[in-house]
């Protein structure tokens, strides 16, 4: 009896844990995203959205892939997450905005990245973290820049269709556009690759201490 209880614990927390994280990558993409193109502080919102998307990953993918400790389990994260914001820019496109309104972050690559890792090393949990963990944070903003490039006119879309999540004050503001060409990407990728690892560390932690938890529950 104990055993069954233990197993429907430990699936429950990990789909719970699963969706919550993933939910809330589609709402740090709709709020993160605004200030990318919507205030005169751009550069630096591509770093703070690149670093913020980055670790947002690591800590749901490399959970994940250490619960299943099959490879390929943090791309199929990742997919979870991109379908989930795919709904919400499909929410956002009904309300009558452009379809370009929510632009969804590539996390795909940057998972089979950590997937590559950690297959490559024959599972091993700790060159996940420190490889895995900055392969996530040096390659996502480079993703997420030609994303960006591919976007129809995003000023055009942020000057008609002001974001009811921002201030009134909060416009877009144009002579910041030309900072948009390189440097962000590489203080992100920098920062990414530096700041993934602990979150990454912290995702499989978070495994180790929900089996603990669980444990001491059931034999309570």
């Amino acid at each position: 009896g104990r055993g069954i209880v233990m197993v429907w614990l430990r699936r429950t927390t990990h789909y719970l844990f699963i969706v919550v994280v993933a939910v809330n990558s589609t709402l740090l993409t709709i709020n993160a995203g605004d200030y990318i193109f919507y205030t005169d502080w751009m550069w630096t919102s591509f770093v703070v959205f690149s670093v913020s998307q980055s670790t947002m990953l690591a800590v749901g993918a490399i959970y994940y892939m250490l619960f299943t400790g099959v490879p390929g389990t943090a791309t199929y994260y990742a997919t979870i997450m991109t379908i989930y914001t795919w709904v919400a820019k499909g929410a956002w496109f009904a309300l009558g905005y452009p379809y370009d309104f929510i632009v969804v972050p590539v996390w795909i690559p940057s998972a089979m990245l950590l997937d590559l890792t950690y297959w490559a090393t024959r599972r091993n949990k700790h060159a996940a973290i420190l490889i895995g963990g900055s392969l996530i944070g040096l390659s996502f903003p480079l993703f997420n820049m030609v994303n960006l490039l591919l976007v129809r006119d995003p000023l055009e879309v942020a000057f008609k269709y002001p974001r009811p999540t921002l201030p009134a004050y909060m416009t877009p503001i144009e002579p910041q556009v030309g900072k948009f060409y390189n440097s962000p990407v590489a203080l992100g990728s920098g920062a990414g690759a530096v700041l993934t690892v602990p979150i990454a560390a912290l995702g499989a932690k978070l495994n180790t201490w929900t089996y603990r938890w669980m444990a001491a529950i059931t034999s309570a």
